[in-house]
């Protein structure tokens, strides 16, 4: 049978309160009641009466001694008791305090410190994993046996042709805006043929690659990473190594390969796709007949600019299909870590897409080609 709670002053010292009883959840609308009434001052709290000790009980012992000017370590009760009331003295009077983020000099430089510190490692261990894989691959080159023909095909779907129709749909659309465009400006001066090269140029040279990069970055790095993610989440990374498996071998070539194909012929769609949304409001607004259009760009437009496009393809595939699947094998375990690094994974992937672009547009003018 419970005892119920109790809290009378001490026979010898007034001044002293002894707890008794069960101070457990159960009787916590006793405890309450008990502690409403209970004196405003304490000399001291004798608890080594109490029987059952929980940690409701521990808190509401907690709460009043605070309140007569006490603490819980001022409680003596039985040793068993003893650390539930340290642990919960030190959650009910010691709360953590919120950190306060220091928006000084001092503590900004500190982060920026620590953020150039996080992005390099970051690079170091994209370059490792670029030398690892290239190593894989020349093993499995070498060795066709080892090349996974079915896993390859089935990410060339996915990540090609499920994504054709996106990716000719926005490039047809950024060619009507750009000879939008282009015509509002040239339209002052006359000049509304040089949409054609305009469109044509843009597109073959910048704007097919890029946008089909960028697209891929979102819809297919981020899957790789959550792919990969969720596998080692599973531990079944863990299970191919000891079954004797190579998981770069496994998981991450096919992904590569089939980038590798795919991100060209996606390249190549784009540029039709743009040529011919500037094309139509070539057509439509500036009475420029498809012969015309079509002539202008046979005549004026050179093959160079098709080639420099396509030749960032395989950069920019690479980058894809290695920062998704490194991204992947860093998940710690957990679905928030798997969250973390697909976002992490597609802002790198746009990032460096971006970089790189810049960095090869600045090449090519330099090299006049």
């Amino acid at each position: 049978m419970s005892e119920r709670p109790s809290m009378e002053p001490s026979d010898s010292h007034p001044g002293i309160l002894v707890a008794g009883g069960e101070w457990t959840l159960v009787h916590s609308q006793q405890m309450l009641e008990l502690l409403e009434h209970a004196p405003d001052a304490a000399l001291d709290i004798d608890g080594r009466d109490i029987t059952r000790l929980d940690s409701a009980g521990a808190m509401m012992l907690s709460r009043y001694a605070v309140r007569v000017g006490l603490g819980l370590a001022t409680v003596e009760v039985q040793p068993k008791f003893q650390p539930l009331t340290g642990t919960v003295q030190a959650i009910c009077e010691n709360p953590r305090k919120p950190k306060v983020r220091n928006f000084g000099l001092k503590d900004m430089l500190a982060r920026m410190g620590y953020a150039v510190d996080d992005y390099t490692r970051e690079v170091l261990a994209l370059i490792g994993f670029l030398g690892l894989t290239l190593t894989t691959a020349a093993g499995a080159l070498f060795n066709p046996r080892r090349l996974r023909v079915t896993p390859t095909v089935h990410h060339m779907e996915q990540v090609g042709l499920d994504a054709v129709p996106l990716v000719m749909l926005l490039s047809f659309m950024v060619g009507c805006v750009i000879a939008f465009l282009g015509a509002t400006v040239l339209r002052d001066f006359g000049a509304e043929i040089f949409v054609v090269e305009l469109v044509a140029i843009a597109f073959l040279r910048e704007f097919a690659v890029l946008l089909t990069a960028i697209l891929l970055a979102g819809r297919t790095a981020s899957a790789f990473t959550a792919q990969i993610g969720a596998m080692q989440t599973g531990e079944e990374i863990d299970a191919i190594r000891t079954l004797g498996l190579d998981p770069i071998e496994l998981l991450v070539l096919p992904r590569l390969f089939a980038l590798l194909v795919m991100l060209p012929l996606l390249t190549f769609l784009a540029m039709m796709a743009g040529i011919v949304g500037g094309m139509a409001v070539s057509m439509a607004s500036l009475d420029i007949t498809y012969e015309m259009y079509l002539s202008r760009l046979h005549e004026m437009v050179d093959i160079r600019h098709f080639w420099v496009g396509l030749s960032k393809a395989p950069i920019f595939a690479s980058v894809i299909a290695l920062i998704g699947c490194l991204e992947g094998f860093q998940t710690q375990g957990t679905a928030q870590s798997v969250g973390e690094r697909t976002t992490s994974s597609v802002v790198q992937t746009i990032s460096l897409v971006i970089l790189l672009d810049a960095f090869a547009a600045m090449f090519f003018l330099e090299m006049d080609w």
